[in-house]
């Protein structure tokens, strides 16, 4: 019988309901307010009126490819990145000082048992095939220690872990490479990102259940930090842009889950209220796009998604993902999904009229080496963008920290003194991406 291995609950123990993210040391970070927060119009509606909506059949295209590359994975059948991408992570501990938490530097011992517990030489023995049961961690070494450059600059200390590459939400279709020696976790690639994830938050699936959980119909999240509830308990937050596929049969999500075993197996959740989540995907149109936008604003910097915040390119990621657009983990790779238009060289003021004439409203990117951000449309003829921006470089190299999600101008913080005049974004940015 294979109800054991795929066993679909028939009871409503699970629930999604409106949450908040847990407070932590992100909330502790210093946060300055610059002219264009003021001045410049915050709220999503004023640009969503700026909108060229997207034919939904050029959506539909465009969420058939994301399926695609979200199972990817489950059709894996090896790792096939570059063996420099794969053990990057090696060379960077071997290389410099390396500080914890407490701003104590790993020794070497230390380090290099995370190296031998990777157990790099067994890289694709497994090839098997998994899901996240949970919002999780995809860390660089199988540890939950923090790594970090040098914990007294405000560009190298926290939260820029270097062990954290990204984060999965629930529900995410895995490719097992190994495990590590200690068996507590397993080193994946999911759709967009790999790294390592705990055992106990994932679980094998076999032929029937990928062949059951891909149903052909799917739910999105368009509200940030929900919560799914087990038996009224808390059971994972869920943050924007989460996928469940639709049960064919009766108005519920499918969420996967783990048995003793540690097979995964499939648990209902009554549908939510459309405030919650969306079809897949979401209508772009003016109502979806500043609805969804506004949720992204004041968040707190979470380099790869730790403590449930985001960085630049999780927030481009999440966003443009409701409407079905797919985009990888980091901002570089982010750049060569849509179709480019090169602004690198042009004056400041060509530049900006650029940008206005060919980035489109909420479904263009605004690029830069080491930073991306959301096209909004314009205010007063200039270009306006959401993102998550760590801070802006001082003269004397520092950053001027505002570690949140802004709406601003690309010349943030020109009011300053001590902003320096070739890192503002209008100077750096080189690509405008639009999908």
């Amino acid at each position: 019988m294979i109800l054991p291995l795929i066993m679909v609950s028939l009871n409503a123990s699970y629930s999604i309901k409106p949450g908040k993210r847990p407070r932590s040391a992100l909330d502790h970070m210093h946060f300055h307010t610059l002219l264009d927060m003021k001045r410049v119009p915050q709220n999503m509606k004023y640009y969503a009126k700026q909108i060229q909506p997207i034919p939904y059949s050029k959506q539909l295209a465009y969420a058939k490819d994301y399926i695609n590359k979200f199972f990817e994975p489950w059709r894996r059948d090896g790792m096939h990145e570059p063996q420099n991408d794969l053990t990057w992570q090696v060379r960077f501990v071997q290389k410099r000082t390396i500080y914890d938490a407490h701003k104590k530097i790993i020794p070497p011992k230390v380090w290099r048992w995370w190296i031998r517990n990777s157990d790099l030489e067994h890289i694709d023995t497994i090839k098997g095939r998994a899901i996240s049961i949970r919002h999780t961690n995809l860390r660089a070494f199988p540890t939950d220690t923090p790594a970090y450059k040098d914990p007294w600059k405000s560009t190298e200390g926290f939260p820029f872990d270097y062990n954290q590459n990204s984060e999965l939400h629930p529900n995410v279709p895995l490719y097992i490479s190994h495990y590590s020696k200690d068996h507590r976790w397993a080193f994946v690639h999911a759709g967009h990102a790999f790294g390592w994830v705990k055992l106990k938050d994932i679980a094998i699936v076999n032929t029937k259940f990928i062949k059951l959980f891909q149903s052909g119909h799917y739910y999105i999240t368009i509200r940030d930090n929900l919560y799914i509830y087990h038996n009224n308990k808390p059971y994972s937050i869920v943050k924007m842009a989460t996928l469940f596929p639709k049960s064919r049969y009766t108005r519920s999500l499918l969420l996967a889950t783990r048995d003793a075993e540690g097979n995964a197996k499939i648990d209902k959740i009554p549908l939510p209220k459309k405030s919650l989540v969306s079809t897949f995907p979401a209508k772009f149109n003016a109502h979806n796009v500043a609805y969804i936008a506004q949720q992204f604003r004041g968040e707190p910097y979470g380099w790869g998604g730790k403590l449930y915040g985001r960085d630049c390119s999780s927030t481009t990621r999440d966003f443009l993902g409701c409407f079905g657009i797919f985009l990888n983990r980091n901002s570089e790779d982010q750049s060569k999904e849509g179709k480019r238009t090169k602004i690198k060289g042009l004056a400041k003021a060509q530049k900006k009229q650029a940008i206005i004439k060919y980035a489109k409203p909420f479904r263009s990117l605004l690029y830069v080496p080491g930073h991306i951000g959301l096209y909004l449309g314009h205010y007063k003829n200039e270009p306006i963008i959401m993102h998550t921006y760590w801070g802006i470089r001082l003269n004397n190299w520092s950053k001027y920290t505002l570690s949140r999600t802004i709406v601003s101008t690309t010349e943030l913080g020109k009011e300053h003194p001590q902003i320096r005049e070739k890192s503002k974004l209008i100077n750096t940015l080189k690509y405008i991406i639009n999908f």
